[in-house]
């Protein structure tokens, strides 16, 4: 395993994400009388909008954003965000030029893809989005130009009605498609690190029609990122951008790819470091794949409780383990609540940046209780 610690090239040392101003209340004098019915215009939108900012208050700023309607827009939009009863989500705009390094950098692929169906040894990939990221190690935020390639390719069977549901991508934008695997290579030479939310699940599509990918090291951003320890409510992408009050066209792989980018700049709670360094450093350690060996057949739903998973194949349930800490710790769980305090011997899996979310295997030991 390579050491922790980065080297002081510009590569990563892998061996290789007021309240609001109240109206004023109106009253009508008794003595008033009452006026004739008139009908009135109905205002246009602008100066109906122009009417509420003369409620915002005085050290509220209006940010030039673009046209007069942005301006109010922004404006509204604020005034909305003051008050504790409501909150505004911006559409995410994706942003492919940062300040240039001053340090020493990784070189990130961003990755998403859309598929036929989830089955990666049946189903095919017509959608594949790449960001080229480079990231200063110091801060954990990207530096100079973002390149993009989203490509899309025909895969030869008709495309599920529910796939088109969900994603917008029908047969005649497919036909006759082809991802274009010169401009692939050019955005992989050099990478670190390739990112995806959901790894397990991108990574066997990729590989199996662009196996160059099996040589890269790989992060998830769903999986190796504890969420819920982050104080987020949900894992999914959509509501991670939600927490940071954005909002895009979900389900196409290039604004997958800009909103998870923008989810990995923010700094997580934990530790105030941004996401992208967590995930850069998750891929410099290994993670375990425990199996609970020949576990007694009663102890299955403390297994479960636990977190374990039956693996039907191999007929045994398991766990992974995000390092080596932590795997002690789980041994010794195993053989005081599973095993009774028995001796037993348990297989463990160690996958590296380059074996784990692949559906290749990685160096499998034992380990005795």
């Amino acid at each position: 395993m390579k050491p922790k610690s980065f080297s002081g090239s510009h590569q990563l040392g892998f061996g290789f994400d007021d309240a609001v101003v109240p109206l004023a209340p109106v009253t009508a004098s008794r003595r008033t009388p009452k006026p004739p019915a008139v009908t009135a215009p109905v205002p246009s939108p602008a100066r109906a909008t122009s009417a509420l900012f003369e409620t915002l208050p005085n050290s509220a700023t209006v940010v030039q954003v673009g046209s007069e309607a942005d301006t109010e827009a922004e404006a509204m939009a604020k005034l909305l965000d003051a008050h504790p009863d409501f909150r505004v989500l911006r559409r995410l705009a994706p942003q492919l030029a940062f300040p240039p390094a001053t340090g020493p950098v990784a070189t990130l692929l961003v990755l998403d893809t859309e598929t036929t169906g989830l089955n990666p040894a049946r189903d095919k990939v017509v959608e594949l989005a790449l960001l080229r990221v480079t990231v200063d190690l110091r801060t954990g935020q990207p530096v100079g130009a973002v390149r993009v390639y989203d490509g899309l390719e025909d895969p030869g069977i008709p495309m599920p009605d529910e796939i088109i549901a969900i994603t917008g991508i029908t047969d005649d934008m497919l036909r006759g498609q082809r991802l274009d695997e010169a401009e692939v290579q050019r955005l992989l030479d050099g990478v670190d690190l390739v990112l995806a939310h959901n790894a397990g699940f991108d990574r066997p599509f990729v590989e199996s029609r662009l196996p160059q990918f099996a040589a890269l090291n790989w992060a998830c951003s769903f999986a190796d990122i504890d969420w819920k320890q982050e104080g987020r409510g949900s894992a999914k992408l959509t509501a991670l951008a939600y927490d940071l009050g954005l909002f895009y066209d979900a389900h196409r792989a290039e604004m997958d790819c800009h909103a998870l980018l923008a989810v990995l700049m923010a700094s997580l709670k934990t530790t105030q470091a941004s996401g992208l360094s967590r995930l850069i450093e998750s891929a410099l350690n290994p993670t375990f794949r425990l199996q609970a060996t020949n576990a007694p057949f009663d102890a299955k739903d403390l297994l479960k409780a636990r977190g374990y998973r039956w693996d039907g194949a191999q007929k045994v349930w398991h766990t992974r383990l995000t390092d080596e800490a932590a795997l002690a710790l789980e041994c010794e769980w195993l053989k005081s609540a599973v095993y009774a305090g028995r001796s037993s011997r348990v297989q463990v899996e160690e996958l590296d940046a380059k074996t784990k979310y692949s559906a290749r295997p990685g160096q499998i030991g034992w380990r005795e209780l």
